[in-house]
């Protein structure tokens, strides 16, 4: 089957998963500010979230250029997917409400991970269905920046509980590591 529909359902799921993120924001009580100064890390949390559902739906977007179609196993794959960064705001809202506390950090990251493990099956079943001579394998090659961002997800889980800010620090910096523009799909669709 196309994949035109896989991708209008994937931009709209995510439209959804980030205007939910954003009603959580709640508005200043006070005109100044200091007024600010107790949202900061319900924003913060926001910003992360953010930039890490924007890196999905930017991979998937470029992913999907380089194949031709999908089955019943890419849909669930990617259905798996979804459902894991629809988690995002409520793991997100978490995190911020608690002002960055050990288990809402560490439930935040588990969500980074299974996010991670769902992108993984996505792309194994896409894999499986275009084979290993598909522009889809040679774009994305041995994946190795996906794979070392499961394993950094799963190492900052159990190091929150050391301090939470090492397990900021880790989902901060895999999401800058991808915020450098992937050019692996954009360089098969431009051949």
């Amino acid at each position: 089957m196309g994949k035109g529909r896989v991708e209008a359902f994937t931009d709209g799921v995510v439209a959804i998963i980030i205007t939910i993120m954003v009603l959580e924001l709640k508005v200043p009580h006070g005109e100044d500010l200091s007024a600010l100064v107790p949202l900061w890390p319900v924003f913060l949390s926001y910003v992360l979230s953010f930039i890490n559902v924007g890196i999905y739906w930017n991979n998937l977007h470029n992913m999907f250029h380089t194949v031709q179609r999908v089955d019943g196993r890419v849909l669930w794959a990617n259905l798996n997917l979804l459902f894991w960064l629809s988690l995002m705001p409520a793991t997100t809202a978490f995190m911020g409400e608690n002002h960055f506390a050990p288990v809402p950090v560490a439930v935040y990251g588990a969500d980074l991970a299974l996010c991670a493990i769902g992108f993984n099956i996505l792309t194994s079943a896409l894999h499986r269905l275009h084979g290993g001579d598909s522009a889809f394998a040679r774009a994305l090659g041995s994946d190795r920046k996906g794979k070392i961002s499961l394993a950094f997800y799963l190492a900052a889980i159990p190091l929150t509980f050391v301090s939470q800010w090492i397990g900021v620090a880790i989902y901060v910096m895999v999401a800058t590591v991808w915020l450098v523009p992937d050019t692996r799909f954009a360089r098969v669709v431009e051949k």
